[in-house]
C-alpha cells in the first residue's frame, strides 16, 4: 500500500489524548488508512505523520472528518538503510 508524508499546521498548541486519538483511529479504519508514526515539533503546533492510504484522497476524507489540517501530503517510498550498508 502507497506511503504519505503528511504535514499538519495548527494555529494553537495541540493536546493529544487517548480519547482525541481513539476518535481519530476510528475514523481512520472507516475510511481504510492507517497510521504508523507521528513527530510532534518542539512548539507543539505542527505534525509530521505516516500513513499507508490507497490514495492521498483518502487521506484529505479522513483528516476532513476527524476535523483535523493535512496542509501537505506526499506520497513517499520507503528506504532500507541496510540495503545501503
Amino acid at each position: 500500500m502507497p506511503l504519505f508524508l503528511i504535514e499538519r499546521n495548527f494555529a494553537e498548541r495541540i493536546d493529544i489524548t487517548t480519547g482525541s486519538v481513539r476518535e481519530v483511529t476510528e475514523i481512520n479504519q472507516d475510511i481504510g488508512v492507517h497510521w504508523l508514526f507521528s513527530f510532534l515539533s518542539a512548539d507543539k503546533k505542527k505534525t509530521y505523520c505516516l500513513y499507508e492510504a490507497s490514495d492521498s484522497e483518502a487521506i484529505r476524507e479522513a483528516a476532513r472528518r476527524a476535523g483535523v489540517p493535512a496542509d501537505v501530503i506526499v506520497e513517499v517510498d520507503q528506504i532500507n538503510p541496510a540495503a545501503f550498508a
